[in-house]
């Protein structure tokens, strides 16, 4: 294993956890990725939602890559666009440097916890969208992921909204407020999602994810949820390493895990 790190113009930082090839494992020596994107409300990346998610990815056989993107820590709110550019341009640059990271370019999933759940919903249905396409270079096809995992996301800004989350992005701006409201976003052949959300969470509300899944069934896209009754918000592995031990709740990465390796047929 090597480390790869790599800063994208905007500031944005990609760090990456690769699996060597070795001619006595001849079919994985490509193999697929996903990008992690921890939450924070726009205001910050959590670290807990970082490495000890990837950890349990790179252990599955990937190729796996942390996102720190835009937030109001390190420039100035509303954030408009930024962190949706940070997210596709990193899809991107990781794209376009694949076979120098062993990487499958058509088999990459994002990872978003939170407001990197958000953040991660977004590049999946908001990449065709001209502030991200023209000002990237690049076709919605080459910006969108080719699954997504999230996990107690921020979804909507309307009755059950993470009001701070979309106010980084939007300030006052209420056609922002309603584009980054991901429910209405859903489009027909969107990528497979795997989602998970405890009933519990008081701080983003669990019908941000079941207006997400009700959208995503109105539209036959194809998805995965898991939904537990008690555990608080932002536990990302429920171990006791990220201080939210819960061997119930853990076991959304097995199954994420497992629902993943089913969409892009790898299995160890």
């Amino acid at each position: 294993m090597h480390l790869y790190e790599y800063t994208m113009p905007s500031g944005a930082r990609i760090v990456g956890y690769l699996r060597d090839p070795d001619d006595h494992m001849p079919d994985y020596k490509v193999r697929p990725g996903v990008l992690i994107i921890p939450g924070g409300g726009y205001d910050h990346c959590g670290h807990r939602e970082g490495d000890p998610v990837a950890m349990n990815f790179l252990n599955a056989g990937y190729q796996v890559f942390i996102l720190t993107y835009t937030t109001a820590n390190t420039t100035p709110a509303p954030l408009g666009f930024a962190p949706l550019r940070d997210a596709a341009g990193a899809i991107l640059h990781l794209r376009r440097n694949a076979a120098a990271l062993n990487l499958d370019p058509h088999r990459l999933a994002v990872c978003g916890f939170s407001a990197g759940g958000h953040l991660a919903a977004s590049v999946a249905l908001l990449a065709h969208r001209p502030e991200v396409c023209a000002d990237l270079g690049a076709e919605a096809s080459q910006l969108r992921p080719d699954a997504v995992i999230l996990g107690y996301p921020v979804i909507t800004s309307g009755d059950f909204a993470h009001k701070g989350s979309i106010a980084n992005l939007a300030g006052n701006d209420r056609s922002l407020w309603e584009l980054f409201s991901l429910e209405k976003q859903v489009q027909p052949g969107m990528p497979p999602f795997f989602l998970w959300h405890t009933v519990e969470d008081d701080v983003v509300p669990v019908q941000n994810t079941l207006l997400l899944v009700g959208a995503l069934q109105a539209c036959h896209v194809p998805y995965e949820l898991h939904l537990f009754p008690h555990g608080a918000h932002g536990s990302s592995t429920c171990h006791r390493e990220v201080n939210h031990p819960d061997p119930h709740n853990a076991t959304w990465l097995p199954l994420c895990i497992d629902w993943l390796a089913d969409v892009f047929d790898f299995h160890l």
